[in-house]
């Protein structure tokens, strides 16, 4: 297996209902079945979906879930809103009816939004042992407490990286902050939004003709700079991966991908996936790996062989 399928192997949670792609459901889910019975499956994670929106989402999921279509269970992770007592009972209800019909589809995974110590410890007793809760907290100032706090409930952190105005983009430092702290707390992480491209550089912010630009993040940045923090880097190595505009600062090969002379082999890159950042929220699931192909990263070819 190659470096970069250890790096990104089931690391895309897809988002395409949300901007900018803000796909309506059927879309997106024909979409998400196409993808996970395709060659790229193996880059596949979650259909990220808001919990009040499960049952139109299990109606469009039906035709591709049939007991004699599916082979491997699809994985779920439901958004949860304001009322989250109401978002819980729709997840449970959700579960209940997929086991009993055996559907081939499983929500795991909850995401939900604090933004101090005592929300989340208010809030993560609700969920059950049975779904992992991601908990998107700020990092424009030292969040620090908020990963104790979520550390202390086995969840896991979740920061934005950006969205579709340039204000909601951190900066390098405050994400390489936050993960530090989640390595030093021990909370695996997850990351969402402005993430299509593979290495940071001024992108259109929408896919609208007429977009505004701004400077985005690489996921390949990003995953690369919790690798080198999680193999013990020092953190002003990571903001300046995070930073990182040349493409040609990044070399990946069969047994590992290195940034600047600093490499990281496959059971580095490996560590780094089950101990620190699990996945990303993308919109598109084809756009990031598209990138890597055209960046003569990803040998899909090869993959297929």
């Amino acid at each position: 297996m190659q470096a970069i399928h250890t790096l990104l192997r089931a690391s895309i949670d897809y988002a395409g209902l949300f901007p900018p792609a803000a796909l309506d459901m059927k879309t997106a889910v024909d979409n998400f079945a196409r993808y996970h019975s395709g060659d790229d499956a193996w880059a596949l994670g979650r259909f990220i979906v808001p919990a009040a929106r499960l049952e139109e989402f299990e109606a469009a999921a039906a035709p591709h879930l049939s007991v004699s279509s599916h082979s491997q269970t699809w994985l779920v992770a439901a958004l949860t809103g304001a009322d989250l007592a109401a978002d819980i009972d729709l997840i449970t209800s959700f579960n209940r009816r997929q086991v009993q019909r055996s559907g081939g589809v499983v929500v795991d995974t909850v995401e939900l939004k604090a933004s101090s110590a005592s929300a989340l410890d208010e809030l993560l007793p609700a969920f059950s042992r049975q779904l992992q809760a991601y908990v998107e907290i700020p990092v424009q100032e030292d969040p620090t407490e908020l990963i104790r706090a979520i550390g202390r409930r086995s969840a896991r952190a979740k920061v934005r990286t950006g969205g579709v105005t340039q204000e909601a983009f951190p900066r390098a430092f405050e994400l390489a902050r936050f993960m530090e702290r989640c390595i030093a707390e021990q909370v695996p992480f997850k990351a969402t939004a402005g993430l299509h491209h593979a290495i940071r550089a001024e992108y259109p912010l929408t896919y609208a003709p007429n977009s505004l630009s701004g400077v985005m993040f690489g996921f390949l940045n990003v995953f690369l700079a919790a690798a080198l923090l999680c193999a013990g880097f020092p953190p002003g190595d990571a903001e300046r991966v995070l930073a990182e505009t040349e493409a040609s600062a990044f070399t990946v090969t069969q047994r590992e991908i290195a940034w600047r002379h600093h490499p990281l082999d496959i059971a580095a890159l490996d560590a780094a996936r089950r101990q620190t950042i699990i996945s990303f929220g993308s919109c598109s699931f084809t756009e990031p790996l598209d990138d890597l192909q055209t960046l003569r990263m990803l040998d899909r070819k090869a993959q297929r062989a």
